[in-house]
């Protein structure tokens, strides 16, 4: 029996593609308006800040996702010593970033379902905690979230162990009494059924192909809730 629902949020419940893109061009045209960097150096000097910090943190850590130590690490590349550069970056990409985002088709719709059959619901998140809450406001579904769990508090990144515990844990329930939907086969899909709960893959139509594994798949939020059912694909339904 199914008791409780994690969502990723991240290409999950947002198209995390394009309001990254939106917000990588206004971040790149206030850089190129006070920094000196050309718009065509500005992506090569960002990837190699992102390598910097996961040279300095590790890989699996919510401090390789953090843009103000990845804004900081931009500056030191490129000699420049003024720390507030920083700070204005970082609310340059992410207030664009969440202005840009929208829910995804019918999402609101499936945790409506959800909380109206009273099946628990909690995030489980590779980032850090303030800026994904910042999200699950925009969204406007942080009130129905019971729990959050993100790769900041848990100390490791997906698809490691101790996040799915930790994931279970806080929603009080047994891992097979678990969904987890997430974009990423290998971190959320393949990482939640090696942890006992019911891995399912968030692939939107509009990502194109087909279904090619034997987990759960969901092309559309839309047709979960069908006749008073909540069906993740013809063997994971909750009635």
């Amino acid at each position: 029996m199914i008791k409780a629902v994690i969502f990723d949020i991240d290409n999950t419940m947002y198209d995390f593609d394009e309001a990254n893109g939106i917000a990588r061009r206004a971040l790149s045209d206030y850089c190129t308006s006070v920094l000196p960097v050309e718009k065509d150096e500005f992506s090569e000097i960002f990837t190699r800040a992102q390598r910097l910090v996961e040279q300095r943190t590790g890989a699996d850590c919510a401090a390789i996702h953090n843009r103000l130590i990845r804004f900081q690490c931009i500056l030191e590349l490129l000699k420049i010593n003024k720390p507030s550069y920083a700070l204005n970056m970082y609310h340059v990409y992410w207030d664009t970033l969440i202005a840009a985002m929208k829910a995804e088709p019918g999402l609101m719709s499936l945790i409506s379902a959800l909380h109206n059959k009273n099946i628990s619901m909690g995030i489980g998140s590779d980032m850090t905690a303030y800026i994904q809450y910042k999200k699950l406001e925009k969204l406007q579904v942080l009130d129905y979230m019971d729990q959050i769990v993100t790769s900041e508090e848990a100390g490791a990144e997906k698809p490691a162990a101790r996040f799915f515990r930790l994931c279970v844990e806080k929603m009080g329930c047994q891992p097979e009494e678990c969904v987890f939907i997430g974009d990423s086969l290998r971190k959320d899909v393949k990482g939640a059924a090696e942890n006992g709960l019911h891995g399912v893959w968030y692939r939107p139509y509009r990502k194109g192909g087909e279904n090619d594994t034997d987990y759960p798949c969901i092309r559309s939020f839309e047709e979960c809730v069908q006749d008073g059912q909540i069906c993740f694909d013809e063997t994971l339904c909750i009635m």
